[in-house]
Order: structure tokens, then C-alpha cells, then sequence
């Protein structure tokens, strides 16, 4: 009302403006002020509406009687023609400043609507940039209290029962009519406060409520919110669904190709204890120094065999849950050289050179984790590169880092297939029927890195492929 007010004092001084102008300051005909009221009552009609711009008409007609119509100085009219003509202003103002105020209101609602369409553009767009980091129901009511300027914002989600808040005031004590209009699809309006809770359908079919407070929204921008916030949930929905096919879908294949590698894999410790244990059979009055040699033999085979059952099952672990460390005081260049024995069957008369540049200090390591990395990086640099070229294991302290590279002299990474290098399950189509794996070694070497806050990359050319493997140092001040 107060603002009412000011603007009717405004428009009344316009026309008292006007006025004293036109009739001390520079004196016009009657013909000329006419015009100049009209001009002043559509300026006040299109700047601030009807109401002010009527009050200014009434104005300005009394004004023009009053001061330029014969008898000057008296409200009444001598010549009948005048009549006419004032009543013709007055008709000509009012009407034009209504004609004006209509253009300025759907002006103002043309703005309106474009704002409207280009805030349900941005939420559209919000919706397919939403991550899974956080409940997708939550982020998305967040989205609409942020885009539409909401005061308090709730959706209710009816499959999970769960509300979902977002806003800077508070939105209590609807919850049971939002999970009426979740049920029957109702709606609710309470004017008074600025509330509204719609019912959210996919297809006939609700299946959230959202309340709204602090915005006045014409019933096609609610219900664009409601369907795009149903589109947005089935589309949760189906990536859950998605997701969910393809864990069961990788388990799977990581079943099998867990039990495809460790037939493989198994086969050469198991027929070598077979032919030991055989031979001794067979020929039980053989020398003492023969038994033993096959005794050895079969015990070396049955370690070997343990080994490759429990890496395979830490790779399982390792690729269906989070790797958890445990890190203690490790030297990395006693764990490399532990790996490399534990390997001599798989070396067998391989060069394999390991160079460490002067002491390495100790560093927080998981050290089974680390050998297991370590091994996948030599396994990998034995089977891809030529019986008669040497791999070379070089360790060194770099930055407040230490690196492994795990160099071999094999043909290279074709470029194309580098950016596949560490996905699950993946193997080079040059080489995947030719050499046995389970295209799980790199990766789970790569993630390992990761749990240590490290890294593992590569670079390759032909003729020569570098994996570096690199752990950071404990801080100076520290203990190791």
C-alpha cells in the first residue's frame, strides 16, 4: 500500500508538472497540453499500471478544464464543443492507458514464460549431468530449489518412502499429505503461505509427490517440473538396473575366467608332481639321492601350486571389493628380489636384471599387495616379450617418490589398444588366443597403485615397454 500510495502522489505532481509548464513557464493552446497529459498518462501507464495512469487521467482532465478551457479559472465549460473535446481526452487517456498497461502486463508475462521455459531447459539439463555420488532423488531437489529459487522444496519418492529436502527454510508437517498425493495423486494448495504439493506420475501411475514453498508457479511449469522429475527417476532406475546387470554380468565372466586360468595355470605344477610321485611308485628300490630329488621336486611344485591358488583367489578379492591395506616399514628393492624368486620357474633361463640406484629407504607399505603388483608387472614383461631378450627391473627414488620400471624388450602396445591398458578383462586381440590370461593383472596391479596413493603407467614403442610403478615417500620429519 505504501508503494500504491507513492506512485499516486508521483502521477498526481506529473500532472501538476504538466500544468504549471504549460500554463506559466511556457504558454501553450489547449490542443498542445491535451497532447502533452496523454503523453504523461501513457508514460505512467506503461511504467508502473492502470491504477496510477487513471488517477493521472482523472488529474489531468479536471486540470485542463480548470486552467485551459474557457472560462479559464472555472470548472465549467461555456462553448459545447469543449464538452466534446474533454470528454474525448478523458475517453482517449483512460482508454490508452489501459490499452498500455495490457501491453505491459503480457510484456511482463511473455518475460515470465520465457524465464519459466528456460529454467525447465536448465533443469532438464541438470537432470543428465547428475552423478551417482549421492542419492539421485536428493540431488534432483536440490536442483529444483536451486534453479527455480525455491524457499524449501521436498520430494517424496514412494517406491523407497524416503523424503528428500532441500532449501534454506524448513518444510515440516506435510509429510502425510505428500505421501497422500504419492498414493492417490492428489494435490494440495495452500495460497496463504505459498505452499503447492503435486502428485508426480509416470504415465496414470504416481510414483512421488513434490512440495514446493516460497514461488508462485502457473500449473504447466509445476507440472513440467513433475514430469521431468519422473523422467529423471526412471532413468535412475533403469541405470540402477543397468548397473546391477552388468556387476552380475562381470561377476560372471569373472568366474569364468578365473577357473579358465587356473586350469591353465594348474595344469604344469600338477602334472609335475603327478610324474614325481608316479616315478617313485613305480620304482620304489630306486637310490636314496633319487628320491629325494623327486621329493624335492614335488614339494617345489606343490609350493608353486599353493601360490598360484592364492593369488588367484587375492586377485578375486582384489577385483570384487575395495582393497584394504595394511601398510608396515617395507624395502622395496627386498621385495622385488623376493618376487623374483619366487618366480624362477616362470623366469626359467630369462635375464632378468634388477638395478637399484644407491640405498632405498623403507616406506609405508602393504607388502603382500605390493609383491603381488610387482609380480603381475613381470609375469606380464615374461609372457610379451621374446625367450631371448633380457628384462631389466630398475629401482630409484625420484621427488619424493619411489619408482619401479618394469622394462621388457618385446614388441610394444600398439597405439590404438594403450587407452585399454588397464580396463578389466581386456587383452590384445593380437595375442588373446595365442597367450593365456585372464586380463586381470594389470588392472589389479593399477589399482593396488591407487590404494597406495600412488600410480602406475606406462609408455611403450616397439621394441621396448616400460611399466613404472610409483609409491610416494613418507614425508621428511616422519617416521618411515
Amino acid at each position: 500500500m505504501f508503494w500504491l500510495a507513492s506512485r499516486l502522489l508521483a502521477s498526481l505532481a506529473g500532472v501538476a508538472l504538466v500544468t504549471y509548464v504549460a500554463y506559466r513557464l511556457v504558454p501553450v493552446n489547449a490542443t498542445t497540453v491535451g497532447f502533452g497529459y496523454l503523453l504523461l498518462v501513457l508514460l505512467i501507464a506503461s511504467t508502473w499500471g492502470f491504477v496510477e495512469s487513471a488517477c493521472a487521467s482523472v488529474a489531468a482532465t479536471f486540470a485542463y478544464n480548470f486552467f485551459f478551457l474557457p472560462p479559464v479559472g472555472t470548472l465549467t465549460i461555456a462553448d459545447p464543443q469543449n464538452w466534446i473535446a474533454l470528454f474525448s481526452f478523458m475517453t482517449t487517456s483512460l482508454v490508452a492507458s489501459r490499452l498500455s498497461d495490457k501491453v505491459k502486463h503480457r510484456a511482463l508475462d511473455a518475460i515470465e514464460r520465457q524465464q519459466d521455459v528456460e529454467r525447465l531447459y536448465t533443469f532438464s539439463r541438470a537432470i543428465l549431468l547428475i552423478d551417482t555420488a549421492e542419492p539421485f532423488a536428493k540431488q534432483l531437489i536440490m536442483k529444483v530449489a536451486e534453479i527455480f529459487e525455491l524457499n524449501a522444496a521436498v520430494l517424496y519418492e514412494r517406491a523407497s518412502g524416503e523424503f528428500y529436502r532441500a532449501g534454506p527454510a524448513d518444510f515440516e508437517g506435510l509429510d502425510d499429505q505428500l505421501r497422500d498425493a504419492a498414493l492417490h495423486g492428489t494435490s494440495f494448495f495452500d495460497t496463504h503461505r505459498s505452499r503447492v504439493i503435486v502428485a508426480i506420475h509416470l504415465g496414470s501411475k504416481p510414483i512421488a509427490s513434490l512440495a514446493i514453498q516460497g514461488a508462485d508457479m502457473p500449473d504447466s511449469v509445476l507440472q513440467g517440473i513433475g514430469n521431468l522429475i519422473a523422467i529423471g527417476l526412471e532413468r535412475a532406475k533403469a541405470e540402477d538396473l543397468a548397473r546391477q546387470f552388468e556387476a552380475a554380468r562381470q561377476s560372471e565372466q569373472l568366474r569364468t575366467t578365473l577357473i579358465d586360468a587356473m586350469a591353465h595355470e594348474l595344469k604344469t605344477p600338477l602334472t609335475s608332481i603327478r610324474a614325481a610321485t608316479t616315478s617313485l611308485l613305480s620304482d620304489p628300490d630306486q637310490p636314496v639321492e633319487n628320491k629325494m630329488e623327486l621329493l624335492k621336486i614335488a614339494d617345489e611344485e606343490a609350493e608353486r601350486l599353493q601360490n598360484l591358488i592364492e593369488n588367484t583367489i587375492e586377485m578375486a578379492r582384489l577385483d570384487t571389493t575395495n582393497i584394504d591395506i595394511h601398510p608396515q616399514r617395507s624395502n622395496l628393492a627386498d621385495i622385488v628380489r623376493a618376487v623374483v624368486s619366487s618366480m624362477k620357474k616362470e623366469i626359467d633361463t630369462r635375464q632378468v636384471d634388477v638395478i637399484s640406484a644407491g640405498e632405498q629407504p623403507a616406506i609405508p607399505a602393504d607388502q603382500r599387495l605390493v609383491k603381488l603388483a610387482i609380480k603381475q608387472l613381470l609375469d606380464n614383461a615374461l609372457k610379451y616379450s621374446a625367450p631371448g631378450t633380457p628384462v631389466t627391473i630398475r629401482l630409484r627414488t625420484d621427488d619424493g617418490t619411489m619408482t619401479i620400471d618394469v622394462t621388457d624388450r618385446g614388441p610394444g602396445i600398439p597405439y590404438p589398444e594403450q587407452a585399454h591398458v588397464f580396463e578389466r578383462f581386456w587383452r590384445s586381440p593380437s595375442v588373446k588366443q595365442q597367450m593365456p590370461g585372464s586380463g586381470l593383472g594389470l588392472s589389479i596391479a593399477h589399482r593396488i597403485a591407487r590404494a597406495h596413493n600412488g600410480d602406475l603407467t606406462f609408455t611403450s614403442q616397439p621394441g621396448e615397454t616400460t611399466f613404472r610403478l610409483t609409491l610416494p615417500l613418507p614425508p621428511k620429519g616422519e617416521p618411515e
